[in-house]
């Protein structure tokens, strides 16, 4: 039994993770590590978890032998620090997308994982999600041919005072979901992206925007003249799609980003339409469930840091571009071995939640 501090107690940990780690039977929590004490206890005595830990005890507790491994829901800008303090102590480390605010900062936290015994996983949750493994298998086997073209959505209305909001923090749709749009289309074309543009739009007088952009609309070239695109908003009604064009059909996921959806496939190709529904199953259970399974096994997870790294490297491109409204190109990067079924678990969608 893995036993997991949980860092930060906001609204992914409060609606997602705590709800899910019951669920997964290898897997439990012993700490929420947070500065707002009510809210802590509250969500202590209601998932049952014996430690409430401030900020300030967050080294001893790391430094002790009554975690295993940590679960980072903290601002963008603080994932690299409680992630290396973490991995130094060696504790195993989940930490939320993205990996961190910059690459010096993402190499530091690849470079700590290396010196450690602990491993580090990005939480890329569909990565253990059956819908999105069986949208890549459809385009491995060839079921549209070629995939030529790959365009996304992913938006809905962001509501003000979130810290998502704040550009100190590294806020803002791209790195929040658009994330998700990248990483699917990185997978699809199993390469890495060697240019990018990109334009962004933030609508006056909304005062959720004084900081970030509301919306981004971006633009990849990937090796063998293949292309994507997606769009990306806080500002958007809400929308989470992929549509992949391939030389010989189309594949469309719709639902295809959200936790709380149920993915569903369409496939058109021969002159027929294929329509697959995916059982909905809980993202966190599964992401808990395989990355306790990786630390009990001591086999290194999939999403590990490096693949973090490897999305966080195009994301500050487009953060490039968006800027300098010029082309951006990345130096070639080998793409690391995808995502295959062996990781993906299936648990029900829990009901058991406290949100404060």
């Amino acid at each position: 039994m893995i036993r997991y501090a949980v860092v930060g107690a906001g609204w992914i940990s409060q609606e997602a993770f705590m709800p899910a780690v019951a669920a997964t039977g290898n897997s439990r929590m012993q700490a929420i590590v947070s500065g707002s004490p009510d809210v802590a206890r509250r969500l202590a005595e209601f998932h049952c978890v014996p430690e409430l830990v401030a900020y300030s005890g967050y080294d001893e507790l790391i430094a002790s032998d009554r975690i295993d491994a940590v679960y980072i829901a903290l601002p963008n800008s603080m994932h690299a620090d409680y992630t290396i303090r973490a991995l130094r102590a060696g504790k195993h480390v989940m930490v939320e997308k993205p990996l961190a605010t910059s690459l010096a900062e993402g190499e530091a936290m690849v470079a700590a994982a290396k010196a450690s015994s602990a491993f580090l996983m990005t939480a890329y949750r569909l990565h253990n999600e059956p819908g999105t493994h069986g949208m890549i298998e459809a385009v491995r086997s060839g079921q549209i041919g070629e995939p030529v073209f790959f365009t996304s959505t992913f938006g809905f209305q962001s509501q003000l005072g979130n810290h998502r909001l704040n550009a100190s923090h590294w806020g803002g749709a791209l790195p929040d979901v658009g994330v998700y749009c990248l990483n699917a289309a990185r997978h699809v074309f199993a390469a890495e992206p060697i240019a990018v543009q990109a334009m962004a739009s933030r609508p006056p007088g909304d005062p959720r925007f004084t900081e970030i952009d509301a919306s981004l609309a971006v633009t990849l070239r990937f090796p063998g003249d293949r292309l994507a695109q997606f769009f990306c908003s806080f500002g958007s009604g809400t929308s989470e799609s992929i549509r992949i064009v391939g030389s010989s059909g189309e594949l469309i996921l719709d639902p295809a980003f959200k936790f709380d959806s149920a993915l569903r496939m369409t496939i058109r190709a021969d002159g027929k339409e294929t329509v697959v529904p995916f059982q909905q199953v809980d993202h966190f259970s599964g992401q808990i469930a395989y990355f306790s399974d990786c630390i009990l096994t001591r086999n290194p997870p999939e999403a590990d840091c490096e693949e973090g790294l490897a999305d966080m490297r195009a994301l500050l491109a487009i953060d490039d571009a968006a800027r300098s409204c010029n082309t951006v190109r990345l130096d070639r990067q080998p793409f690391r071995a995808g995502i295959t079924t062996s990781i993906v678990r299936s648990f029900p969608p829990t009901s058991k939640r406290l949100l404060i």
